[in-house]
Formats: structure tokens, C-alpha cells, sequence
């Protein structure tokens, strides 16, 4: 396998985000849906900054994204939803209730379906460098089976979005047993679950405090994922299934980790609390006997979007080959187009095999991407061993890039 020592960083963003035009989303829907769909983008008003105007184009123009990404010094990309699907009120990473109608569950079910065909064209269209990420939904567990199947078989190596279900959202929880088929189907066919933050928070209302409430609150709902899947017995009953937490940070991990092995020893009536009564709670728990630390270090992966240096500095808890660099194109908060700046921020001191697993040799294993493929690319276009190897000053920081956690927080404890 190419990448080696010495060599250009192949650099692989774990977090992208795309989507047709709204209006292009049409040829993909099944006809019956054209009439509805022409009266559902009649009245459609875009809501969102970062989806409208003359740079939307990033979202669907394929020529463009390459350009652009190449000159930030990256050669491929994980792809999540971006624009909004035809039939929902706003982009579906956000958790949204569906319509109280049959009617408008199915039709925003086509939608979805549409932004996975419109996916499939748009990664074929830049081969070997896009790994799509395609969508289902819970209320139809026999139609997301047949989903997972239809994307596998035209490409998206993505693997699937696993849509959030928070209180009030009207399906069961993830450690039901509904969603077994879900689960059997990904690891038959070797396809990731992805899960990125904002799906899964409550609406938290029209209040002058709600968005900072959500922002404080956004990614613990997220990270509330993994312990309902672990204490569900999703990842025990299926050794071989890989599970993504994308753009959540990343130094969370360890310590909910450890929190995680903390419960299930009482639960599980282990390191002498056999005879609690929290040990007689976790009958509950079904004879599982996997640790969530083992579950953590086997199965579980970060998408971390422009990683801090405090998450960098906990890299060996977290798991160096856990890690996943992510630059959130075409997002305002991403580190794009400063990513060169950024790998110089988070990585300037590593030694240069870490720093190859986690921007782009870790993607390329769990997403399947072939280094070989990618390798004389980044020979054109990626970041040198050396130059990444220069700390970045503060004073190098563009005021421009400040719109960036990463970059705001260094400028910030640089005085």
C-alpha cells in the first residue's frame, strides 16, 4: 500500500458535507412524487446562510469542490447531507418530527431516497475519491434494510447516517430491538454507521436562550449514542460492525469511556458488587460481557472536525488509530481553506506516523479508500512531512479563519 514514509500527507477529510440543488433533486424521485414535489419547492424558502448565493456551488459542483479541496491540500472526502432533501422543512442532520400524516412520512422518506441516488452520481462522478454517506429512516426499518443494500451495490462506501431519536421523536430508542435488521445488514456488508451531532437534540424551543442552550447541549445528545447502543448490545451481538461519532470533539471520549466501564462493572455485578442491588438492576443487561473500553478500542471511531490541540494532546486515550481528521467543508466553522494552517496548528509536534493515521490513513481503512489511488495525488496536491512539521504562531492565523473554533481558541490563549 502506497503513503509511504516521507512522502506527502494523504490527506482525507472525514467530514464534508454536499447536496444537489434543490430544484436538481427532481429527476431523482420517483415520478409519481414530480407533482408534489413541484408544489412543495413553490412555497419552499431555504433557511440556511450557507446553502444560498453565488458560493452554494461548492455543495454540487464537482469540478469546483475538487479545485477548491485540492488547493486546501485535500484529496479525498467522507461526505455527509448538507442541502435539504426534497419534502423536509430543513437540512435532515438537524432532528426535525416528521409530518403527522402517513402521507408526509412517505414522501419525505422519497426525499431521502433522492439525496442518496443524487449521492451516488456525485461521488462516481470524482472516482475512488468520495466516500458517501447515505440516509435512512427509522419508521421504516424493512425499506432501510433494503436501502443499505441498494447503496452498497452503486457505491456509497460511506455506510449509512444513523438518524437520531431523542425524546418526542416518535420511533423507539437505538438500544430497541427494532432495529436489529439495521444493524445485521451493516455488518454483512461491511458498512460503517455514521452519527453526527445535531440529529440527535430535542427541539429546544423558540426562546431567546435556546440557541445557546442547544450549542452547550448538542453534543451530549450526540454522544448519548454510544452508550444506548453499547447497553442495547448492538456492537457486542455484532463484533464486526464500525461506529463513527463525527463532529462532537473528540477528547470527550476517554472519560465517558471510562465512565461506560464504570456502570457496567456495578451493573454487570463485577470487582466484588455481585451482590448489589445495582447488580440485580443489570440482570438487565442480558449476559453481555464486553467492557465498553474494548467496544471503545475494537469498533468505535472519531470524526474530529478541526481538531483543538487539547484533543490532540489526549490522543493516546482517545486511541491514535481512532481519529479521523476533518476540515467540515463547505462549512463556515471548518477550518477550510486553511487546512494547511490547521494541520500545522493540531500536528506540528507528532511524529509523522501518527500524524499519517490520522489525517488519512485511518479514513482509508474504515471508508475503504485506496491509498494507492490517492497516494500520486497527494504527491501533487497534499502537505509535505516538513511543512506540517512548522508550528503555526499565532500571528500566522488569518483574521479570516477565526470563524474556526481551532484557530479562534489558539489565537485566544496566545493573548
Amino acid at each position: 500500500m502506497a503513503d509511504a514514509t516521507g512522502s506527502n500527507y494523504v490527506v482525507i477529510s472525514a467530514d464534508c458535507h454536499a447536496g444537489a440543488d434543490v430544484p436538481d433533486y427532481k429527476p431523482y424521485l420517483e415520478s409519481r412524487y414530480h407533482d408534489d414535489f413541484d408544489t412543495w419547492l413553490a412555497t419552499f424558502e431555504n433557511p440556511y446562510d450557507d446553502i444560498a448565493g453565488a458560493d452554494a456551488d461548492r455543495n454540487w459542483d464537482s469540478d469546483r469542490r475538487l479545485r477548491e479541496m485540492e488547493a486546501d491540500g485535500v484529496v479525498a472526502e467522507v461526505i455527509f447531507p448538507n442541502t435539504i432533501p426534497p419534502f423536509f422543512p430543513k437540512v435532515s442532520l438537524v432532528h426535525q418530527p416528521p409530518g403527522a400524516g402517513t402521507g408526509d412520512l412517505e414522501r419525505r422518506w422519497a426525499g431521502l431516497r433522492a439525496h442518496n441516488r443524487w449521492l451516488a452520481d456525485f461521488c462516481a462522478a470524482a472516482p475512488g475519491r468520495r466516500a458517501g454517506i447515505f440516509q435512512i429512516m427509522l419508521h421504516d426499518v424493512e425499506g432501510s434494510v433494503a436501502e443499505i443494500r441498494w447503496a452498497a451495490e452503486h457505491g456509497l462506501t460511506g455506510g449509512v447516517l444513523l438518524p437520531g431519536a431523542p425524546p418526542g421523536s416518535d420511533v423507539p430508542p437505538l438500544y430497541a430491538p427494532d432495529y436489529e435488521p439495521i444493524w445485521q445488514v451493516c455488518e454483512e456488508l461491511g458498512l460503517p454507521v455514521n452519527h453526527h451531532a445535531g440529529s440527535a437534540a430535542p427541539d429546544m424551543g423558540n426562546y431567546p436562550a435556546s440557541q445557546a442552550v442547544f450549542l452547550l447541549e448538542v453534543t451530549w445528545w450526540a454522544h448519548r449514542t454510544l452508550w444506548h447502543l453499547i447497553f442495547g448490545g448492538v456492537p457486542e451481538r455484532h463484533p464486526a460492525l464500525q461506529l463513527v461519532f463525527t463532529e462532537q470533539g473528540t477528547a470527550w471520549a476517554p472519560e465517558e469511556v471510562t465512565r461506560l466501564d464504570y456502570y457496567f462493572d456495578r451493573l454487570a455485578g463485577a470487582r466484588g458488587a455481585q451482590d448489589s442491588q445495582e447488580a440485580k438492576f443489570g440482570e438487565a443487561l442480558g449476559g453481555l460481557t464486553d467492557r465498553p473500553s474494548e467496544i471503545w478500542a475494537r469498533q468505535c471511531h472519531i470524526g474530529s472536525s478541526f481538531i483543538r490541540a487539547n484533543e490532540v494532546a489526549a490522543r493516546e486515550r482517545v486511541g491514535v488509530d481512532r481519529i479521523m481528521w476533518g476540515s467540515d467543508f463547505p462549512h463556515f466553522e471548518g477550518c477550510w481553506p486553511y487546512s494547511r494552517d490547521h494541520l500545522r496548528l493540531a500536528y506540528s509536534d507528532l511524529p509523522e506516523e501518527e500524524v499519517r493515521a490520522m489525517v488519512g490513513g485511518n479514513a482509508a481503512r474504515l471508508y475503504g479508500f485506496d491509498l494507492d489511488v490517492l497516494t500520486p495525488l497527494a504527491a501533487q496536491f497534499g502537505p509535505s512531512p516538513t511543512e506540517v512539521a512548522v508550528p503555526l504562531s499565532p500571528q500566522e492565523i488569518p483574521d479570516e479563519a477565526l470563524r474556526c473554533p481551532a484557530f479562534a481558541v489558539a489565537k485566544m490563549l496566545a493573548g
